[in-house]
Parts: C-alpha cells; sequence; structure tokens
C-alpha cells in the first residue's frame, strides 16, 4: 500500500513540476531576447487598448516609480525592471523624458542637479504585484542626458542566478534572484557626444558579461566576470560614442562578440582579441545586429548633418568564419565573408527584426517601414506607416507577425509580404521609447508611466 501510495505522489508532483516548467516556458532575459532576436516561439496578441477609458487585452498593469526606457526582463515568476527615481517627488513630473520634438525641450544642465535613487525592482509575472524593489546607488547623474533619453535606459541581463543591472555612467550592479546587491563595479565617467546621454545595453553568456562603452575620452569593451564582477579583459576601440548593445553571435564555426559604430568589429569571447572588422563608411550606430542562424545583419544610420561621421546607411550580410578586414572595395557589393550589401537601408535607432525571409526597419520622424529580403538584400518596399508616429522603440516578432510601437504607444501589427499590410493598430495612448519583451503568448511593455501585461489571457 505504501508503495502505492508513493507513486501516486511521485506521479502528482511530477505532474505539478511538468505544469510549472510549462508555465513559464519562455523567458526573456536581456535586450532582444534570449537569442537577442526580438522574436517569440508563441503567438502575441494581436488586439489590445487601453485609451479613454476603453481597456481591452490588458491582464495588468501598474504604474512605474520613475523614468527609464529599459527592456523589462522575464525569468520564470519574475518582470524585472530598471528605473530612476527622484528622491524630491516634487521634481518626479518635471524630470521624466520628453518626447521628440527636434530641440532639447528643458535645460539640460538642471538634471544634473537632481538626486535620484537607482532602482530594480520584480514584479510578480501573473499579477503585477511587486515582490522586492532595491535601491542600488543614490546620488546625482555624473553626465547630462537629452531631454527625449533617461538615466535608466541600458536595458539590464539575467541568467537565471543573479541580475545584472547596468545604468550607464553610474555603473553596473549584481544582485541575486531576490534583489540583495551582491557586488558592483564602477566603469568610469566619460563624456558621450552633445551630452545625449547612455543607451547601450549589456550582454550576458555564460559567466560572462559584455559591456560595450563607446564615449567621447576613451571607448572600450570590457568583459566582466558574472560572479565576482571582476574584469576578464578589456579592449581599448577607435570609436567615438555609440548607442548600439553587444550582439553575441552564436553560428557554425564559433561565438562572436559583434559590436557596431563606425567600423564594425568581432570580437573573442574568451580573450577579447579583434576577429574581424568592416568599414561601414562612418554612420551613427544605434541599433543593434541581428542573426538569423549563419546570416549576420550588421547596418549602421546614415548621417548627413555636417558631422564628422556624415555617411553610413549600409547593410551587410555576413557569413561565418572571416578574419581581418573585410571591407570591399568602394563598388563592390559582395566579397570573401560578405553575402551581399546594401546602400540606404532605412536603418536608425530602432533595430532590425527578421520574419519570414524579411528584414523590416523602422524609421524615426517620418514613421517609415523598409522591408528587405534577408536572401538577396534587395529592398521589397519602403513605405509609410499609416497613422504611425516616430519610431525608437525595437520590432518583434511571434514568427507570424511584425509588432513595431511608435512613440504615442500604438502598436502597428503588419503581416509578412511583398506590400505593406496592417492587421491591427493598438493604441495605449502614452508615450514609449522602450523595447518590450515578450514570452509565452504575453507582451510586457512599458510607457512613461506604466508596465503593461497584454495578453489575450486578460482579466
Amino acid at each position: 500500500m505504501q508503495s502505492v501510495f508513493s507513486r501516486l505522489l511521485l506521479g502528482s508532483w511530477c505532474v505539478i513540476i511538468g505544469f510549472a516548467i510549462e508555465s513559464y516556458a519562455e523567458n526573456y532575459p536581456q535586450f532582444r531576447g534570449s537569442n537577442q532576436d526580438a522574436s517569440s516561439t508563441s503567438r502575441l496578441p494581436m488586439r489590445w487598448k487601453d485609451v479613454d477609458n476603453e481597456a481591452e487585452g490588458i491582464r495588468w498593469k501598474i504604474k512605474t516609480s520613475g523614468e527609464g526606457w529599459s527592456q523589462p526582463l522575464v525569468w520564470q515568476d519574475q518582470v524585472i525592471y530598471t528605473e530612476a527615481v527622484p528622491v524630491d517627488p516634487d521634481r518626479a513630473g518635471a524630470t521624466k523624458p520628453e518626447n521628440y520634438n527636434g530641440g532639447y525641450g528643458r535645460d539640460r544642465d538642471d538634471l544634473v542637479k537632481v538626486v535620484y535613487q537607482y532602482r530594480v525592482v520584480s514584479l510578480d509575472r501573473e499579477s503585477g504585484e511587486e515582490k522586492w524593489s532595491s535601491v542600488v546607488k543614490t546620488g546625482k547623474p555624473p553626465i547630462p542626458r537629452h531631454t527625449t533619453n533617461t538615466y535608466a535606459t541600458e536595458t539590464p541581463a539575467t541568467d537565471g542566478q543573479r541580475i545584472y543591472a547596468y545604468f550607464g555612467m553610474n555603473g553596473i550592479y549584481c544582485l541575486s534572484m531576490q534583489g540583495e546587491l551582491l557586488w558592483q563595479q564602477d566603469l568610469g565617467v566619460y563624456e558621450m557626444r552633445a551630452g545625449w546621454g547612455t543607451a547601450s545595453s549589456i550582454a550576458v553568456d555564460q559567466n560572462r558579461l559584455f559591456v560595450q562603452v563607446d564615449n567621447e575620452s576613451q571607448s572600450f569593451v570590457i568583459c566582466l566576470n558574472a560572479k565576482s564582477g571582476e574584469q576578464n579583459w578589456k579592449v581599448n576601440r577607435d570609436e567615438k560614442s555609440q548607442y548600439s548593445s553587444p550582439m553575441i553571435w552564436s553560428n557554425s564555426v564559433r561565438k562572436e562578440l559583434i559590436l557596431g559604430g563606425m567600423i564594425y568589429r568581432s570580437y573573442d569571447l574568451e580573450s577579447g582579441e579583434l576577429l574581424w572588422s568592416i568599414d561601414m563608411d562612418k554612420g551613427r550606430s544605434s541599433a543593434t545586429p541581428i542573426a538569423v542562424g549563419d546570416q549576420l545583419f550588421i547596418g549602421n544610420e546614415f548621417r548627413n548633418r555636417g558631422g564628422a561621421d556624415d555617411g553610413g546607411g549600409r547593410l551587410y550580410c555576413i557569413t561565418p568564419g572571416g578574419s581581418g578586414d573585410l571591407t570591399l572595395p568602394e563598388d563592390a557589393m559582395s566579397g570573401p565573408f560578405v553575402r551581399w550589401r546594401m546602400d540606404d537601408s532605412g536603418i536608425q535607432m530602432a533595430s532590425p527584426v527578421h520574419c519570414q525571409g524579411f528584414l523590416y526597419f523602422f524609421q524615426r520622424q517620418a514613421g517609415i517601414v523598409t522591408c528587405v529580403s534577408a536572401e538577396s538584400g534587395e529592398k521589397i518596399y519602403e513605405s509609410r506607416v499609416r497613422g504611425a508616429k516616430s519610431f525608437w522603440a525595437s520590432p518583434w516578432t511571434d514568427k507570424q507577425y511584425v509588432y513595431s510601437l511608435d512613440a504615442s504607444g500604438n502598436t502597428h501589427v503588419i503581416e509578412p509580404g511583398d506590400t505593406l499590410e496592417t492587421v491591427s493598430v493598438n493604441e495605449l495612448d502614452q508615450m514609449s521609447w522602450a523595447s518590450p519583451a515578450i514570452a509565452d503568448g504575453k507582451i510586457y511593455l512599458r510607457t512613461i508611466d506604466h508596465l503593461y501585461c497584454i495578453s489575450d489571457e486578460a482579466r
């Protein structure tokens, strides 16, 4: 009888454990997810709204305390995000980021006088209730920022053992999954271009953290031991301020650390050794690259403002195994380890997304989307997304549709194909520049004042 009971008890526990694993089959542990491609294996909601006191498709919604364009993370039962909160509550509204209006808006010098708490917050994934909140630093910002930016723009990362929160020139902080501070690392304070502030997120891989610190005085990439925070290696970079994030390319030959700039570079993860580079003909790097198996797509923004970075705008498809300088002759459109080159790609601030053989690039200001064949580099179409404001957040996909959030909080759902077809437009009536997290059929979307869980299983 005891043996039968034991087997029944064991079976019950297996069912419970299996249900728990199935319930959280998908995590979203760093900027653009596990594979850094902003894709989900689960079908995502196509319709929701929260406008004019009408809500649809909203599972939960919480009000955030401070500023931040960082993407939330999802790990098991936690949703984790970072924010910078003015200590003086009367300053909270006055310091929040402004929408882009072609200028700087308020006096940026006033922002560096504000005392902030730099905070990491964990919410219950199912209910949105706060599990814990940890203040890792209190103080005035070490550098100014553009009034559209925030002091919590960099997305944190987790490996399920620890949480790594990066606040730009304020340093990097490692916490336990329960919010206890384990270590911290000061990477220095450096001037950024035109006082715009920082934006580059961190990447994590097998107990290693990779941080791209491009600035106006001495740019570098650094690899830290995730357990201790100690430096594994550091390599100086011949770049000025850039805003894209490190990307890890796992291909059939090796793993590579890919960093954007006026010159794109690939580094060995173990040693920091330079593997290859390719000259982008100047330009500015804000978008993070994307890979589809053995195809790596790299590009930067075309600039024509009369600055030292005027140029760029190129898009390349790179294949594995390259070494040295991969730069093509000026009139060449392909070459060794370069499958194709495309000029005037339309890549700007938002990172690209891949869906059903197409690459999508969403532009700021004009609300334009460019669709490119991933196979050939041919431009399929370039169209204005009807009714769209500027695109700053990076798009995402459930491999059936492409989702792109504009600055006004509207998400445009696009069906892949040879022409632009918008399936739905979902309104939140809340300014947003933050890329969302996606996991298990839910979208965790951040606006200037709120964090939403969007689901077909809305309460």
